[in-house]
């Protein structure tokens, strides 16, 4: 059995030592923020947090994780209220939303060790592949990220996870055909 901590709770799975830390996250935790992209360690989609730095967890096994601390996209905030969530809503970064999570764990850690990163150390750490190319929108958001945190700047909050009922089923004033 391999025991770590998982957004600051301690976990125990009891699975295959060797299987890929993304799975454990994603099937025995209900973690699915982690993706699965590539399996390979290309895409990025799968990034978490181990230790402090920001870790590929399809090439991780759980037996290598053991007594570690893991964070995902879902231990950075439950309400959206992250900086980096905030400031990607912001600045509208996502668009199909699918390695979204896995720039944000990068530029998290990338925050911890500088909250004013030089566009070549946004470069550097960011090295996800994203099929929609939200790269130009990324440093922008990343750096009033880092102006959030650093407190010269603030963002009113990102809607809640969710759609209110009422907002999705609006009445839709009825078409009138005239002759």
């Amino acid at each position: 059995m391999t025991k770590f901590t998982v957004n600051d709770r301690p976990v125990q799975y009891k699975m295959d030592p060797q299987t890929p830390l993304l799975w454990a996250l994603r099937d025995a935790s209900n973690l699915t923020g982690t993706k699965y992209g590539c399996g390979i360690g290309d895409c990025g989609a799968c990034m978490v947090e181990i230790d402090g730095e920001a870790i590929r967890s399809c090439l991780v096994t759980i037996a290598e994780a053991e007594g570690r601390f893991v964070t995902t996209i879902e231990g950075l905030s439950r309400d959206r209220s992250h900086p980096l969530q905030q400031a990607f809503v912001a600045n509208n970064v996502p668009q199909c939303g699918f390695c979204i999570s896995g720039v944000i764990m990068v530029a998290s850690v990338l925050l911890k060790k500088s909250s004013d990163p030089t566009d070549a150390e946004i470069d550097a750490a960011i090295t996800n592949l994203c099929r929609c190319g939200l790269y130009p929108r990324l440093r922008g958001a990343i750096k009033r990220a880092g102006r959030v945190m650093r407190g010269e700047e603030r963002i009113a909050a990102a809607p809640p996870p969710g759609i209110n009922p009422e907002d999705a089923a609006r009445a839709v004033p009825a078409l009138t055909v005239t002759k």
